[in-house]
């Protein structure tokens, strides 16, 4: 198995279980769109690519697929495995596959393209998709729409501001973190090889408590990372937000809005 990005090895495999109770999942209509696009059936070799506990997993199980899920991180592997004992989990990276060329049917990615090497990502994946094949990309981004929600991220931007993907700005001098460099780079020519990208957008809201706020971010491999007093200081700057913020201060429980961007492309040759 290649390399993982250590920022990502390290803060995933510390907090496989946090990130797997406080991420949010994807919203059937996501999902759906996703299943039609890529056409996945029984009789289809579907690879779940980074698939880490298997929020993707679950709901692209269900078509019926003959589904394998890839995923490099050994905690998340382990909580893969419990929640669907029934699918295949094999240690692997996005560069370089360990399926035979023109193998797979289906390709899905949630929530990780951003980690990968681009170049050489789409390289192998033009090795192991068949003509006619599909790959297909979904991720939560984070919607600042919502006062109380710009504020808990402005303190994210803070701690992210050397991740890779933080490599353009915004009006706020911070990176977009919804323009990722390896999304941004799957969005122009993907050369002759593939068709162009096909793209939907939907919105959701993760109903939470002030706790799973505060684990959501946790979560995050930049916070995960952290020494434990550095940690505590972000984290505690996140509570003070909730706990004082008209929005939602006097609420048991609040909704954290995520725009989901959905992405299709075909094998051509």
């Amino acid at each position: 198995m290649g390399e993982v990005h250590d920022v990502a090895a390290r803060g995933f495999e510390a907090e496989a279980e946090t990130y797997d109770r406080a991420r949010p999942s994807y919203p059937p209509s996501a999902v759906d769109w996703l299943i039609t696009a890529l056409d996945l059936r029984p009789g289809r070799r579907v690879v779940d690519l980074a698939a880490g506990t298997g929020k993707l997993t679950v709901l692209i199980a269900a078509a019926g697929a003959d589904l394998v899920a890839v995923e490099p991180i050994p905690g998340m592997r382990a909580l893969l495995r419990q929640r669907l004992p029934g699918v295949p989990v094999l240690a692997g990276v996005a560069e370089s596959l360990p399926f035979a060329p023109r193998s797979l049917d289906a390709v899905t990615v949630a929530q990780a393209f951003h980690w990968f090497d681009a170049g050489r990502t789409m390289a192998e994946l033009s090795r192991v998709v068949r003509p006619g094949g599909h790959l297909g990309l979904i991720w939560n981004a984070r919607d600042r729409s919502v006062d109380w929600v710009d504020q808990v991220w402005s303190v994210m931007d803070q701690v992210e501001r050397h991740a890779p993907w933080r490599d353009r700005r915004d009006g706020t001098g911070y990176a977009d973190a919804s323009m990722r460099r390896s999304e941004e780079h799957l969005a122009g020519d993907l050369g002759s090889g593939w068709t162009p990208w096909a793209e939907a957008r939907f919105r959701h809201v993760h109903e939470s408590s002030h706790q799973d706020v505060i684990d959501r971010m946790r979560s995050v491999s930049h916070i995960a990372i952290l020494p434990p007093a550095e940690q505590q200081a972000v984290l505690s700057e996140i509570r003070a937000v909730l706990r004082e913020h008209p929005q939602t201060r006097d609420k048991d429980r609040i909704g954290v809005p995520y725009r989901v961007d959905v992405m299709c492309t075909e094998r051509l040759s």
